[in-house]
């Protein structure tokens, strides 16, 4: 009774993939292309445990809600920390994209995912895609996924290299024929550059700013690599010593040292996954290039300091924060060619009792 009723939702629901990052969601539709793009934050109610409001809204009330509603990012690290805040996002992206029908919505949804996760972490993503209302959920692995967006040759027997660095996680692979052959992840991606500038701007001006405004002076001043004309960004927040507001005027340069050691470890990353490439593929690699996604991928000179290191080629890839949903797209949109390389083999899907 299962196929039937899977057949029937189909037509009257749009497949879909979904990047479901740390710091924010990715929703792409099939024959549409990426229609969702909002924080991954849950404003929710404490006494009745309901969602008040989701992404760009909730994210608006982050260190501003009164004490019976609390901001919650319920992904940690790019996996599942609070279940029923997940299938709570979940559940409202899925019915926006489908709010036009008049039927309730069923799809096929694939997840792109950390690539270190276990085997419980992939379960649930799937069980809380399933408890939103999908009818099968998929996983795949985010370096995958980001390889597949970025519009790498995966399935040819040659070397690609993809760095995603996203908000809770940045991973690093080497693909070919279809496969990922080397991989490596660390739970340090742009959150904890973040939180280097928070402590940063507490521990050389005595300023106390929130995760939002240090997000802000990175994206504005932060880099990698020596700027051919150095930034300044202005920080506001709270005096550490005086209690009152308090404004301080910061270079690239100063963010640069502060941003050093989470940065240092993501290069480091890098480095090891490159020593751990067959010699065949680093060949490729050196003729191709690296390739960077994520949002970290936007970093001002990530490319220059990495090509400095590393001695090779590195670019973008267009729109680096969107390489994921698009993968994940791809793949819901020509299931049948992408078995191999689709994590945790068989989908889950919807009971008929459900």
């Amino acid at each position: 009774m299962i196929r039937p009723l899977n057949a029937f939702f189909g037509l009257f629901s749009r497949d879909l993939g979904i990047d479901l990052g740390t710091a924010n969601t990715l929703v792409y539709v099939r024959g549409k292309g990426i229609v969702i793009s909002e924080p991954s934050v849950v404003a929710v109610d404490i006494k009745s445990k309901r969602a008040l409001a989701v992404g760009v809204e909730a994210k608006a009330m982050v260190g501003k809600t009164p004490g019976t509603i609390i901001a919650v990012r319920p992904l940690k690290d790019g996996v599942i920390a609070d279940f029923d805040t997940v299938e709570m996002m979940l559940h409202y992206f899925i019915r926006k994209v489908h709010m036009q029908r008049f039927m309730a919505p069923h799809p096929r949804v694939v997840i792109g995912i950390p690539s270190g996760v276990t085997e419980v972490e992939k379960r649930a993503a799937k069980d809380a895609a399933l408890s939103a209302g999908a009818r099968e959920a998929y996983t795949i692995e985010e370096p995958m996924a980001a390889a597949i967006g970025a519009g790498l040759p995966i399935n040819e027997p040659v070397g690609s290299m993809i760095v995603d660095i996203g908000g809770g996680t940045t991973e690093v692979a080497v693909t070919s024929l279809g496969g990922i052959v080397v991989n490596h992840s660390i739970r340090i991606a742009g959150d904890e550059i973040d939180d280097a500038i928070v402590q940063y701007a507490r521990r050389d001006h005595n300023l106390v700013i929130g995760e939002r405004s240090a997000e802000n002076a990175k994206i504005s001043a932060g880099s990698a690599y020596p700027l051919e004309e150095e930034r300044t960004v202005v920080m506001r927040g709270r005096d550490l010593l005086t209690g009152l507001p308090k404004t301080v005027e910061v270079s690239s340069v100063e963010l640069r040292d502060a941003i050093s050691v989470p940065l240092n470890s993501i290069i480091d990353l890098i480095k090891t996954c490159v020593e751990e490439t067959p010699p065949e593929l680093v060949a490729d690699i050196m003729e191709r290039g690296i390739v960077l996604a994520g949002g970290g991928g936007l970093l001002l000179g990530l490319d220059k300091r990495l090509q400095s290191e590393l001695r090779m080629p590195v670019y973008r890839a267009d729109d680096p924060l969107t390489c994921v949903v698009r993968g994940t797209g791809r793949v819901a949109e020509a299931l049948h060619l992408y078995q191999r390389v689709l994590a945790g083999g068989q989908e889950l899907r919807r009971q008929s009792g459900q």
